[in-house]
């Protein structure tokens, strides 16, 4: 027999549960899918647990500091592993049960647990159950990506899944993958006393920001004793003695690491490859990303993609906003578009990196006459009183326009206080407006009007 639902939801990541609400409050009969946690990659394996984690190791590292602020703590520390570990899943059960319980008493909504295949391009089955709707969004995240290495079959390996259940600190964690993921792992368990290598087979790490970024988180994560080796040619994985050889061939340095456990940080991918889309006749690329155009509309009439699945986004905000766009355009007749959003995100070293809009060097190929201003982390007076003085500020801005064209700020609360750059590029205001706003002392965010009133022609 087929249930007959005006919507169906496959996945209650970020945007699948918001996404219920607003349907069920319009009226809607609406059925959700869950196949295995309610809340998705961000609450059960992704920013929530992380970030709480890289919270206790950040308490690690002042402890360590402290008599640098003239507080007297025995030296070693000693790190607990098993109440980090039990604090960051307290954090993400919480936030799951929250999630579940939010959607279990939601008016309108049926929960359903399993695993939602296509049958057709408004049928879904779940088990022996079919379900039709002449609306259904997919909403089914992503997934840690494992390459093809040699040898990655014959060792086991982490992932950024695994690595969070882990209760002792690694005595040498071997990362593959200078990225993202990789650089906050990587810091993190160096800071809670394990043995550190990253291997990366770019030439520098994170290559996606400029140049300059890449060198300066590079000397971070150096300074606190972490052994980055870029430029690995031939990364394989065998056996070993004390654990897990790595091969790295690199132009210098010794060409084999080896390392009680590895983490590979190399990517994601998207969950789509058994929901049976083909019988829908849902495209996907070649990575297996669903193609959707500017409203998150699939080629398919009737059927959305929203969040990771859909590649054009790869964060819990994105996530998000991909719901705020369907529904607007769908109960509020809006007309939202993907590409009308600014890409902003942040690396969570410490200190943080937050990033807004083209880098430097991306504002290049774009042709336009630029103006840039840069200032170091040292002339903050906040970053000086806190003792935390890394890194830089950065603003790219179109000379002729007086647009903010992007901005990076990686020091103490960067990722906090690239929202006020954000704030201004989403309202379209020149830099000089933001240039003559008066921040608050002391505060990082202070020093934007100044390194505004710098930007200079780039040479």
């Amino acid at each position: 027999m087929t249930q007959s639902f005006d919507a169906i939801i496959i996945g209650a990541g970020q945007a699948g549960p918001s996404l219920a609400g607003r349907l069920t409050a319009a009226g809607m009969k609406v059925a959700l899918v869950e196949r295995k946690l309610f809340g998705g990659t961000c609450v059960n394996t992704g920013c929530m647990p992380t970030k709480t984690l890289v919270a206790s190791a950040y308490a690690a590292h002042l402890a360590r500091r402290s008599s640098e602020y003239g507080i007297a703590i025995e030296s070693p520390i000693r790190i607990d592993m098993k109440r980090v570990k039990a604090r960051a899943d307290t954090v993400s059960t919480n936030a799951r049960t929250g999630v579940e319980t939010w959607l279990r008493g939601m008016g309108g909504l049926t929960v359903i647990e399993g695993h939602a295949r296509f049958e057709g391009p408004d049928v879904v089955r779940i088990g022996e159950s079919l379900l039709k709707a002449p609306r259904i969004f997919i909403n089914v995240g992503g997934r840690a990506s494992v390459p093809d290495l040699p040898g990655v079959g014959t060792v086991e390996h982490l992932t950024n899944t695994s690595i969070l259940k882990l209760e002792t600190v690694p005595r040498h964690l071997i990362v593959v993958g200078g990225s993202y993921i990789g650089l906050e792992f990587a810091q993190m368990y160096r800071r809670f006393g394990a043995e550190v290598t990253i291997v990366e087979k770019g030439p520098r790490l994170i290559a996606r920001e400029d140049e300059d970024i890449s060198e300066a988180v590079r000397e971070i994560l150096v300074d606190e004793g972490i052994v980055v080796r870029t430029d690995a040619t031939c990364i394989a994985l065998k056996p070993h003695a004390d654990g897990i050889a790595v091969g790295i061939d690199c132009t210098s340095g010794e060409p084999v690491a080896v390392g009680s456990h590895v983490l590979l940080a190399v990517g994601r991918r998207p969950n789509t490859d058994d929901l049976g889309l083909d019988k829908a006749g849902v495209a996907v690329d070649a990575r297996g990303y669903i193609g959707v155009d500017d409203g998150l509309a699939t080629n398919v009439p009737g059927i959305w993609a929203l969040g990771d699945c859909n590649g054009r986004g790869a964060f819990t905000h994105t996530s998000y906003n991909d719901y705020e766009i369907v529904a607007a355009n769908l109960l509020d007749g809006a007309g939202r578009r993907v590409s009308d959003r600014i890409s902003a995100y942040a690396l969570y070293v410490d200190p943080p990196l937050g990033r807004v809009g083209l880098s430097e060097a991306e504002a290049m190929h774009t042709g336009r006459k630029l103006l840039v201003s840069k200032r170091p982390m040292t002339r903050v007076g906040r970053a000086i009183e806190k003792g935390e003085t890394k890194g830089f500020m950065k603003v790219v801005a179109d000379a002729e326009t007086k647009q903010i064209l992007g901005a990076a700020i990686l020091g103490v609360s960067g990722d906090e206080a690239i929202h006020g750059i954000l704030d201004m590029m989403n309202a379209g205001a020149s830099y000089p407006v933001l240039q003559w706003a008066v921040p608050i002392h002391p505060t990082v965010s202070e020093l934007i009007p100044t390194v505004l009133g710098d930007l200079k022609p780039r040479t």
